[in-house]
C-alpha cells in the first residue's frame, strides 16, 4: 500500500475490501494484513473469475489466522520468501549451476569465482536485504541488518501477535542463538546462557522463540536421519540457524574487521550463508535442506533434498585445507549407505545424485572420487 493513501486503503479494506481489487492483473497488494479482510475478498474474487494469477499478497509477519475466515486452499499459494542469494545480488557469478549438476552436465572449464574472503565477510555481515544491496557505500549497506536488528527487538517481537515482550530478553536472545549458530547446542544451554544476564523462565524463552520463527528470523535445519546407523548415534537435534547471516552479526555486534583476526568464528558465519542460498536455490528446484551427524563425528553440512528422491550431500568449508576432510567425510556416508543396502533386508536406500564441498575459495573442480569443490561465489539454482 502506498503510504501516503494508507489510512485510505485501510478505510476501503473495512468497508468494501473488494474495491481494492479492482485493476490490471496481476494485482500487488503489499502488506495486505494490515487489513487481513483483504485474504477472503482475493478468495471470493478467484472463485468468481475461476482464474489464476490473479493477485500477488505480500507480507513481512505472520499473519493472525483468526482474522480471516477461510484458509484459501484450493485458490490461493503460498511461498516463503528469503532474503536474496549471492547469485541474487550479483556477487556471485552463477556459473555452477545446482540443477544441471542433478542432470549429469559437467562444470564449466573456467570454474572461477572474483569473491574473495573480504568479499564474503562483507556480504554475510551485510545480509541479502535488497536496500542494503542497492546502497553505495559499505557503512551504508551494514546499517541496514543493525536497524533491521533493532526494530526486531524493539518492536516486531511484541507487534507480531500483540504481546509484549522485553527488548533486552529478546537481545540476549539473539545473541546467544548467534553464538551457536551450525551447532547442535540445546535450547537448555542457550536459556542458562540467557539467565547468566537476564531472568527468563523456560515457558517464556519457548514464547520468544515462537514469535522469532513467526518472524522468520529463526530458522533451524532438520536432521536427516537415514537408518544406516542405529537411531542413537545419529544428531536428531535441529541445527541453530538464522534465516540470513547478518542478523547473528548484528546480534554479536561485530563488524566485518572483527573476522578478519577470527576467521575460525566466520566459518559458522560463512556456514549460514550457504545454508541460506541453498535454501534459496532449493525452494527454486522444490527442494528442501537438513543435515546429517552421528555421534562419531561423521557428518554433512547440507543435504538438498529434491521431491523425486535424488539428493546431494554437501560440506561447507571455507578455506582449501578443510576441503580434503570435507570430501573425506561425504564418501564416508556414501560407503556407509552402500554397506547397509549390502547388508540388510529392508528396501534399499538411494546412494547420493551429488557430493559436493561448497568453499570460499576462488576455483571450482571436479575431484577424482567424484566430489565436486564449488566456490559460494560460482553458485546458483
Amino acid at each position: 500500500m502506498l503510504t501516503d493513501m494508507r489510512d485510505s486503503y485501510i478505510q476501503t479494506a473495512q468497508i468494501k475490501p473488494s474495491n481494492l481489487l479492482v485493476g490490471d492483473n496481476p494485482r500487488l497488494i503489499d502488506e495486505w494484513q494490515i487489513a487481513p479482510n483483504l485474504w477472503d475478498a482475493v478468495r471470493v474474487s478467484v472463485d468468481k473469475r475461476n482464474e489464476s494469477g490473479l493477485y500477488i499478497l505480500t507480507d513481512s509477519n505472520s499473519i493472525d489466522k483468526t482474522a480471516i475466515m477461510h484458509t484459501g486452499t484450493g485458490r490461493i499459494d503460498t511461498l516463503q520468501m528469503y532474503p536474496m542469494s549471492l547469485y541474487e545480488s550479483g556477487e556471485s557469478n552463477g556459473k555452477v549451476s545446482l540443477s544441471a549438476l542433478f542432470e549429469g552436465k559437467a562444470l564449466p572449464e573456467d570454474c572461477t569465482s572474483d569473491l574473495t574472503v573480504d568479499g564474503i565477510i562483507m556480504a554475510a555481515c551485510r545480509g541479502g536485504w535488497p536496500s542494503a544491496v542497492i546502497k553505495k557505500t559499505a557503512k551504508a549497506k551494514l546499517m541496514i541488518s543493525g536497524s533491521y536488528f533493532d526494530s526486531l527487538c524493539r518492536d516486531d517481537v511484541s507487534n507480531v501477535d500483540n504481546i509484549k515482550r522485553d527488548e533486552k530478553g529478546t537481545r540476549l536472545l539473539l545473541r546467544s542463538y548467534a553464538r551457536n549458530i551450525s551447532t547442535f547446542a540445546s535450547n537448555r544451554t542457550i536459556l542458562r546462557d540467557i539467565n547468566a544476564n537476564f531472568s527468563m523462565s523456560e515457558t517464556t524463552f519457548y514464547d520468544y522463540l515462537k514469535a522469532l520463527q513467526k518472524l522468520y528470523v529463526i530458522k533451524d535445519v532438520e536432521a536427516w536421519c537415514p537408518s544406516i546407523r542405529s537411531k542413537t548415534a545419529i544428531q536428531s537435534s535441529d541445527k541453530k540457524e538464522f534465516v540470513d547471516p547478518s542478523i547473528a552479526v548484528a546480534a554479536l555486534g561485530v563488524a566485518p574487521e572483527y573476522f578478519n583476526t577470527d576467521l575460525k568464528a566466520f566459518g559458522f558465519i560463512f556456514e549460514t550463508l550457504c545454508i541460506r542460498d541453498l535454501r534459496v536455490y532449493s525452494s527454486s528446484m522444490g527442494g528442501t535442506i537438513s543435515y546429517y551427524h552421528d555421534r562419531y563425528g561423521l557428518e554433512a553440512d547440507a543435504v538438498l533434498h529434491l521431491k523425486d528422491g535424488r539428493y546431494a550431500l554437501i560440506e561447507i568449508k571455507l578455506g582449501s585445507k578443510e576441503i580434503e576432510e570435507g570430501a573425506a567425510h561425504l564418501k564416508e556416508i556414501e560407503k556407509l549407505i552402500a554397506e547397509y543396502n549390502a547388508n540388510e533386508k529392508q528396501p534399499p536406500l538411494r546412494l547420493p545424485d551429488l557430493k559436493i564441498v561448497i568453499t570460499g575459495t576462488p576455483y571450482g573442480y571436479k575431484r577424482e572420487d567424484g566430489v565436486f569443490v564449488i566456490p559460494i561465489g560460482c553458485l546458483k539454482n
